[in-house]
C-alpha cells in the first residue's frame, strides 16, 4: 500500500516509475474495506470463508468496481 497526497501525485508517481495506474482508495474507503473484510471475528467457531459472490457483494457495497477488483 502506498499513500499519496492527491490524484495528481499518484499520476506523477506512476509516470516516474513507468507503471500502470491501479486502484486507489480514500482513507475512508480503506477503513470501510478493512472493517468489512475483517468482520466477523475469525476466532468465532462458526466463522467460514466468504464465497466469491459474498466478497463481490462487499466490494460493490463499497463502490469498488472495475477490472482491479474483479475476482473471477
Amino acid at each position: 500500500m502506498l499513500l499519496f497526497r492527491s490524484e495528481e501525485h499518484v499520476d506523477r508517481w506512476c509516470e516516474t516509475w513507468m507503471l500502470p495506474r491501479g486502484a486507489s482508495l480514500s482513507p475512508f474507503q480503506a477503513f470501510r474495506l478493512a472493517h468489512a473484510w475483517y468482520s466477523p471475528d475469525r476466532r468465532d467457531p462458526a466463522w467460514r470463508r466468504r464465497t466469491v459472490e459474498e466478497t463481490e457483494s462487499i466490494l460493490v457495497s463499497l463502490d469498488l468496481g472495475g477490472p482491479f477488483w474483479n475476482l473471477r
